[in-house]
């Protein structure tokens, strides 16, 4: 009987250790994060099999090595962010969960993880094309080195500079495959350029104690929420010509759909400046951006789904 509930206990107490690792894991990699970039790159690689005739059943080892390489590109340059942001994530409520600041990995043992992770990322990314793993390159140096080393504790310039970074995803995707001078990853390229920025303005307009505490020069922190407010509203607008660009090639009910998506954004947008309780309307903005990008990059996928056939 003891021998049984000793056995128990210690299963218990394994499967809880291992359950804390992967909460861990999935803290130190901004689970959210990695996800919003990886599925870019997967957008764009299906759709760049659409528009070069080419069939998944043909390329999916190639597709294995991009999406391994391509996450694990991604995944390097998130674990180093964390590494280096220790400090200013110590400071901050939402980061108090990161392993980094709660002490279960050793900083030593997470940049060593981020170092190898984002070298074998480009490794597998350099069996997939040149090209492919020179935007790999690009955006985890900008993200990594000109974001998180350099502008992010000295200018609000940061905001931009990350969403460069973000927005190199659907390169990666289509460069697998083909060159990505055709129009669609292009605008794809500028949709999340632009995407990111009010997406990451109504996150700092949300964690705004946070970041004033750390004192990390976010946009609301260093001129105002309703200067925000106002650049949001900006950006979301700008959103609403790009659809236009891709009807030829996806179509009139992707521009209907995708201007549908966007004029639903702005509406919400412009309840900003009469907002009685303004980190809810952010919230609301950072739950429709993502919401955006998601609906956005499956109808790219559903409406070029005949290349299963």
């Amino acid at each position: 009987m003891k021998n049984g509930q000793l056995l128990s206990e210690t299963t218990a107490g394994s499967s809880s250790k291992f359950l804390s690792l992967l909460i861990d894991i999935k803290y130190l990699l901004k689970g959210k994060v990695l996800v919003a970039n990886v599925l870019p790159v997967f957008t764009a690689y299906w759709l760049a099999l659409y528009f070069n005739g080419e069939q998944f059943i043909d390329h999916w080892g190639l597709f294995l090595l991009t999406m391994f390489g391509s996450t694990l590109v991604i995944s390097g340059a998130l674990i180093l962010n964390n590494w280096y942001e220790v400090d200013l994530d110590r400071k901050m409520v939402r980061t108090q969960n990161r392993p980094t600041v709660n002490g279960n990995f050793s900083l030593k043992a997470v940049l060593w993880s981020g170092i190898i992770t984002s070298i074998i990322g480009l490794v597998f990314m350099l069996f997939t094309t040149l090209e492919a793993a020179i935007y790999s390159f690009l955006g985890w140096f900008v993200y990594v080195v000109l974001y998180t080393f350099w502008t992010k504790r000295k200018f609000t310039l940061n905001t931009i500079v990350g969403s460069v970074s973000g927005a190199f995803t659907p390169l990666i995707g289509w460069a697998a495959i083909a060159p990505a001078s055709h129009i669609v990853p292009i605008v794809f390229f500028c949709i999340l350029f632009i995407w990111q920025v009010p997406h990451t303005f109504a996150i700092s307009i949300k964690r705004l104690e946070d970041y004033t505490r750390a004192g990390v020069p976010m946009l609301p922190v260093v001129y105002g929420v309703d200067v925000t407010i106002r650049q949001i509203i900006i950006y979301v607008i700008a959103l609403l010509p790009f659809p236009f660009f891709l009807t030829t090639s996806l179509g009139w009910f992707f521009l209907v759909f995708a201007v549908f998506l966007t004029i639903g954004w702005i509406i919400l947008a412009l309840k900003g400046p009469r907002a009685k309780d303004v980190k809810k309307w952010a919230q609301m903005n950072l739950r429709y951006s993502l919401i955006y990008l998601i609906l956005l990059s499956f109808a790219m996928i559903i409406l070029t789904s005949p290349i299963i056939d």
